[in-house]
């Protein structure tokens, strides 16, 4: 598909192993961008470059903790000796944590800062310097707990409000360099987290309480990873070019309808 959307295009994809980050890689590939595939797990982020090329596309799998700068730094160093030079960042991976002020401990907290704050300023960090001079795409996933409060997301939810102002920070330092960046805000979506979060703490009522979080949403169900996908690759292409310093919400009405 030489006219897909990402058409020449090298992204970046983190957390592409599974969810959200591993639909918006494979439908990246679909619109011909050369996807580099990121995961802490590297069997998963190979599952996910070989879904890609299964489909046509071009991929490459490469192990990646966010957490950790030199990492960070040698990955996408790789990325380019193998794929060229990057024109799009998703900083996707991240982790979750239920609890309040209370109940979250100094590991918990520190654990979601490593990897949901400077997992995604690692990652800003690598790529904005290659990105100078040519310009380029970031895409962050922050969440509708950015600006909205939910209970018992203490800790998650302050990751994801540093992720929306990081996403302003980047956007109002670079814009002369032709650098974009924006942030997708999700409200619940159907991944795996959420099958595992109910089967650990509602056993044999899963698919009651399935029911109950779908209805939270004004729109009566939950998103797919493959709709978060769509509009990520809207925002890194070149028909978003107008778009930057925004924050996207895409959350079934939640953040804004009362119903």
């Amino acid at each position: 598909m030489p006219d897909g959307k990402l058409a020449g295009k090298v992204a970046v994809v983190t957390g592409a192993g599974s969810g959200i980050g591993r639909a918006i890689a494979v439908l990246f590939g679909r619109e011909c961008a050369r996807v580099a595939a990121l995961d802490v797990q590297h069997g998963l982020a190979e599952s996910a470059a070989d879904e890609i090329r299964r489909a046509g596309g071009s991929a490459s799998a490469f192990h990646c903790d966010v957490s950790a700068q030199a990492e960070v730094l040698a990955a996408f160093r790789s990325v380019q000796d193998v794929l060229g030079p990057i024109d799009i960042l998703v900083n996707n991976a991240g982790v979750s944590h239920v609890g309040t002020v209370e109940t979250t401990t100094e590991a918990d907290l520190d654990r979601i800062y490593a990897i949901n704050v400077k997992g995604v300023y690692n990652c800003l960090h690598a790529a904005v310097p290659l990105m100078k001079g040519r310009g380029g795409a970031i895409l962050n996933l922050a969440s509708v707990l950015s600006t909205v409060g939910v209970p018992d997301r203490f800790a998650y939810a302050m990751s994801k409000g540093a992720v929306l102002t990081m996403t302003y920070s980047v956007a109002c330092d670079y814009v002369r360099d032709g650098i974009r960046c924006n942030c997708i805000s999700p409200g619940r979506v159907h991944t795996p987290f959420v099958d595992g979060y109910l089967a650990k703490n509602y056993p044999g009522r899963e698919a009651e309480m399935f029911e109950k979080l779908s209805r939270t949403q004004p729109i009566g169900r939950m998103g797919t990873p493959e709709e978060i996908a769509k509009l990520a690759v809207f925002l890194c292409s070149d028909e978003a070019a107008f778009i930057t310093g925004s924050n996207v919400p895409i959350d079934g009405g939640f953040a804004t309808l009362k119903v």
